[in-house]
């Protein structure tokens, strides 16, 4: 292969075989639930990376079911996102994730820098309750219920607050393992329709686990939870601060 074409193909590892292809990616029939809770506000805001702040102790844990994607398939993640504010615009910091499909694992490092790992999520309907668990190897992480479709929602308000923006941060090792790429990274959910959502009172565990470490953000007080069904596509991001500059 001539160096010609390295440059004309290359885009994602490996370099003849592409674990995902290119984006962006269309989700149809894409289920969360999401149950938002205060924590220690100290803690939260060792993990927050600056430019980024944060008003109020708040998390959302989520678990999202994405049974139809493009390049990425049938899966399940769960994980943890921090309503913070950058340049006076609110939006969410994605601090953790656990996935249990390769594919859209390393397209979500390679590309935005999602913080992904590779756990055992889970989402259902058991009889009237929604069930959401994390497992990382035969160990349970997370656990959260809620009352299945018991209140709906206004499916506007819904896609406004999916509309906000997101941000990751993005850190790439060089081959020494120092920082090759350090930064912070801007994307929104795009093309959104709002198929139906749902809210009721919601319970949350988190268990200590030293490699899942959700519960290093504690439950203090459980503020409600939100069902969501909805199509949307995730579009690609921007870089908006470069910590090696």
């Amino acid at each position: 292969m001539k160096l010609a074409d390295v440059k004309a193909t290359a885009f994602a590892m490996p370099l003849t075989s592409p674990s995902y292809p290119r984006g962006p990616y269309r989700f149809v029939d894409r289920e969360y639930m999401i149950i938002s809770y205060l924590t220690d506000p100290d803690t939260l805001r060792a993990v927050v990376p600056e430019p980024l702040t944060f008003s109020e102790p708040l998390v959302k844990y989520e678990f999202i079911r994405m049974p139809n994607s493009t390049g990425f398939g049938n899966y399940t993640e769960s994980g943890q996102v921090i309503p913070v504010t950058y340049q006076g615009k609110p939006g969410g910091y994605v601090h953790s994730m656990y996935l249990d499909d390769d594919a859209p694992i390393a397209g979500g490092r390679e590309i935005w820098g999602f913080p992904k790992k590779l756990a055992q999520p889970s989402l259902t309907a058991a009889k009237d309750v929604l069930l959401g668990t994390l497992d990382y190897g035969p160990v349970r992480v997370a656990t959260g219920t809620m009352g299945f479709k018991h209140k709906e929602l206004d499916a506007k308000k819904v896609k406004a607050a999916m509309q906000e923006a997101n941000y990751l941060l993005k850190v790439i090792p060089h081959v020494d393992c120092t920082p090759r790429i350090c930064e912070l990274v801007r994307y929104h959910l795009e093309d959104i329709t709002v198929r139906g959502a749902w809210t009721w009172p919601a319970a949350l565990e988190l268990f200590e686990h030293a490699l899942a470490p959700v519960a290093r953000l504690p439950v203090r007080q459980v503020v409600g939870g939100v069902h969501i069904l909805a199509d949307l596509t995730l579009g690609l991001g921007e870089v908006v601060h470069d910590y090696l500059a």
